[in-house]
Formats: structure tokens, sequence, C-alpha cells
């Protein structure tokens, strides 16, 4: 057991993650939120917010003092207004301004369906926390009933480029090709593709250089998001005219994921393999390493409430948010002390690379409130309301799910776009799949199956949400889209809910492409 062996001699992380089992989640946030405004009270940010101040309040008597002290004198941000008050500054090469030091990494993130890239900055002490909720990951896989040997197997990462771009005074790059590029020597032996390959700038050469060194290692563990993944392993086994991965990768046994729900994409893996892998969700984002799938047979992720990010919950209701996902003034907000199981909240992370209160556009919800165990269930503007549908992402992903069994097809992706249709309103869906499918029959079921998931959604299907369209297109469509947005690969997904000018860009893309078909 090569890689546990390594990491239980070292004890790495053992301490934390005991700390985390046998102590209270409000103790663990109380004292993570404390170190995060010790470290950053000589901070530009630390002084205009007055952190002594806050601070103060942690020695008072209330249970909630410290929290109620921290939120009457810190407001709430969302990327455009914290960039442009502060991030900008730290991009600009200042020294402390959210966080102390300078930033020498920003990870550009894909943004949101209508945004563009983002620039999150990434500070030593958040690539250090990310790498120690990496390694609590792999040691819960002694959870999991494995053979010995798989633990001397290889690991395929397939993340960006490790050659990162130099741009003024910082370095910019997926964040998956930034943390990458910090592996420890200790696991270097382990990691796939290797440090040269993975510098590859080009998405399709690096597959393709993939591709040709895959019949050389024996992987038994693969890490990335669905879509290029099954790409890869489709390289893989058309390259060498197998049947399935299993064929080139025996002992490959678990699948490590996240960025999007994975069950649109179970169809598509079941073709390429010859015994089912074990699914682990992960929840990493630009802004932090914030859960992991800790137990088998359990779909929840257990938040990691002690490793350099305090988190605050916004319930996901019309009271906090406008039907467009937008944060309504003067939000009610709850640490992990006041929420419930089984009700939905946006995210809000305060962290060690110099975010404060930042809504991440993630929403959630908690299977186990005293396990500290979530679920991811969709984006703040991921979801559709025009007149009152409530159709949220995970409706979506349920839905595409049941047709595509219903249907035996592949839907590889989708999106869709809501819109004005004559005085009433359109759903308008995009499916991905290189399967033969009768296009009029895969929108009735696809309507049906929303309407039995959703109530609202059905009740406006016979009112104001009257037209409802379905377009069927190959899946490469979906990928030239993001490719020509610049977002090929790595950790990029393709949006589910396309607005305002991405809609508009996606519209006219599949319109060029209708009529070079015709």
């Amino acid at each position: 057991m090569a890689i546990l062996g390594t990491l239980l001699k070292r004890g790495i992380t053992l301490r934390e993650s005991l700390e985390q089992q046998y102590t209270s989640p409000l103790d663990l946030q109380k004292h993570e939120l404390r170190k995060l405004l010790i470290h950053s009270k000589p901070t530009r940010f630390g002084e205009a917010y007055d952190f002594g101040s806050i601070l103060k309040s942690f020695k008072r008597g209330k249970v909630d003092q410290f929290y109620t002290e921290y939120i009457d004198k810190t407001p709430i941000f969302d990327y455009d207004k914290i960039f442009d008050e502060w991030w900008y500054r730290a991009k600009g090469g200042e020294q402390d301004v959210c966080y102390p030091g300078k930033i020498k990494y920003f990870a550009l993130s894909s943004g949101t369906s209508g945004a563009t890239s983002k620039y999150i900055p990434i500070t030593k002490d958040m690539i250090k926390s990310i790498r120690k909720t990496s390694v609590r990951q792999i040691l819960s896989l002694s959870r999991y009933e494995l053979p010995d040997d798989l633990f001397t197997k290889g690991i395929l990462m397939l993340g960006g480029s490790t050659n990162l771009r130099k741009s003024g005074t910082y370095f910019e790059g997926d964040l998956s090709g930034i943390t990458a590029a910090q592996i420890p020597f200790w696991f270097q032996h382990f990691y796939k593709p290797g440090k040269k390959i993975a510098k590859t700038p080009d998405w399709g050469a690096k597959l393709e250089e993939i591709t040709r060194k895959a019949k050389d290692w024996d992987i038994g563990i693969i890490v990335g998001v669905p879509a290029w993944l099954q790409i890869l392993m489709e390289k893989i086994v058309n390259h060498y005219g197998v049947k399935t991965i299993h064929d080139i990768w025996p002992n490959l046994k678990i699948f490590v994921h996240g960025g999007v729900s994975f069950e649109p994409y179970k169809k598509g893996f079941e073709k390429l393999l010859a015994k089912p892998l074990i699914n682990m969700e992960t929840y990493l984002a630009s802004e932090g390493f914030i859960a992991f799938q800790a137990q088998p047979n359990k779909k929840a992720m257990k938040l990691v409430l002690n490793n350099g990010i305090f988190y605050e919950f916004i319930p996901f209701n019309s009271k906090n948010f406008t039907d467009d996902g937008l944060l309504k003034g003067n939000p009610e907000t709850f640490h992990i002390g006041q929420v419930e199981p089984n009700k939905e909240y946006a995210l809000l992370l305060t962290t060690n690379a110099g975010a404060w209160r930042y809504l991440i556009g993630d929403v959630i919800k908690f299977a186990s409130v005293e396990e500290a165990e979530i679920q991811i269930t969709g984006r703040t503007k991921h979801f559709l309301s025009l007149c009152g549908e409530h159709l949220s992402l995970d409706n979506m992903n349920k839905a595409v799910e049941l047709v595509s069994d219903e249907l035996n097809i592949d839907v590889r992706e989708f999106s869709v776009i809501g819109e004005p249709s004559g005085s009433l309103f359109a759903h308008r869906w995009y499916i991905g799949t290189d399967d033969q499918v009768n296009e009029e029959l895969l929108t009735k079921k696809l309507d049906e199956q929303l309407m039995s998931l959703n109530d609202d959604y059905k009740v406006e299907r016979g009112h104001a949400l009257r037209d409802f369209s379905v377009q069927v297109l190959p899946s490469a469509v979906f990928y030239d889209w993001l490719k020509k947005q610049g977002k090929e690969g790595g950790q990029n997904k393709f949006p589910r809910v396309l607005k305002n000018e991405k809609s508009a860009d996606w519209k006219a893309f599949v319109s060029e492409f209708d009529q070079k078909a015709v």
C-alpha cells in the first residue's frame, strides 16, 4: 500500500481528520475564522473593516457574538464587487491587500453563464490547504474495500496545463495547473501524465500524448471533469482497437470527479468500462477545496471545516434572491451552527486566499448537519424561473439522466436557454448526443420528466411557459463552442443554463452549424 503507507508514516493530516471527527462543526469553524482574522488583521482589508474589534468579540460570553460582530462589520462580496474594490490591487502587484504578502498566482475561473473569466487569487496557504485536503481524501480510501496493490498504481490527473502564463507580477492559469505544478516529491512517482506532458498548453496535443503513453502506465485512479475524461478514454480505446479502457488499465477502480453532476454521463462511461468504477465526488473550486466524499455508498460530501475556509449560508429563497439569481440587499445569513437539513443555501466563503464573505455562486443542502455532509444542488444563476417554474439544475440533471435511460442514448452535454415567446415564455433545450434519436420523442419525454420532477414547472407548462423545444446536436458542437470561447479542456465545463451574451453567442454558433449542415 505504497501511497497510504507513505502518508501514514508521515502522519500527514491524521490529526486534522481526527480533530474534525471529534469536534463540533461550530467550534471548528469559530477557530478557523479567528485564525483568518488574526492573520489578516494587518492587511488593507483588515484595517478597513476593523478586524481588531471583531477579534475582541471572540472573548465575550455569548456563543454567537463573534459572528454577529463579523457580519455587522464585513459586507458580502460577489466577484465583481471584491475584484473592483480589492483584488485588482493585488493583481497589480500590491502586497497585503486582502491577505498577507504578495499574490503570486491567479486562477482563471470559467465564470458563470453570462460572465467572462474571473481572476481568483491563490496564495501559498491556499495551495497548502488544497494539498492537505487532497491527502485526507486519499486517506479516506482506507474505508473502502480495495485491494492492497491499488495503492501502488498510478493516479491520472487530467487537468489544465502546468505551463502557467506570466503576466506582469503574477502567473495565471487553471487551478489544476497551478496545484499540479506544486505536487510534492513523494507523490510524483504515482502522478500521471507526469510533469512533461502536464506542461503541454495545447489541449488536443495533451490528449494525444496521454493516449500514446497510456499503454505504458498502470492506472488505478483517474481524476478530472467527466466530459473530458470520457473523451480521453474513447480516444485510448479507439487508438488501441480494444473494447474497454480496462483492456489498457485492468487495475482501474476509482474515478474522482467534480465540477458537474456525474449522473448525465453515467451511460457514456458504462460503455467504456468492463467493470464498474467507484465514483468519488469532490468539491474543489478555484476558491478552495470545500468538500469531498469521505464514505462509501454515501452521495453526500463532508465539508472541510478546519483547513483555511470559514463558511456561511444564505437561504436560497425569494426573500434573499431575485428571479435572476441575484442577491438582494441585507440577506439573512447563518453559520454552520444555525443551518437545517434538506434546505437549500447559497454558499459564502472566507478563505486563506483573501476571499471575505464571498458569494461563490453554488447552492447546497445539508444531508446531515451533525456530520457536516452536503450535496450540491445547483448554482444561484444556473436555474430557470421566468414565470415561477423554479427549475433547478438538480431537476435538469435528473431529467436528462432518466430520459437517457428510457431512450437508451448517451447524452454527452446539454444546455437550456429561457427567453420570452410573444407575451409568454419559452425554454430552448440543446442536447448533445452522437446516438440516433427521434427529436420529437426526446422532446416529449424530457418535458414529461421535468413535469414529474417539479410541480411548479408542471403548473407553468399549462400557463405562461407554453413553448418548449429541443434541438439535438452532435456532442462535438458543444466542445467546439468551448474551444471558441478559449475554454477547452481542464476544469472547463459547458454551462447548463445560458444567459445574456453567452446565450446569444451560442445561438449564433448553432445557427452557423445548421447552415453548414444543410
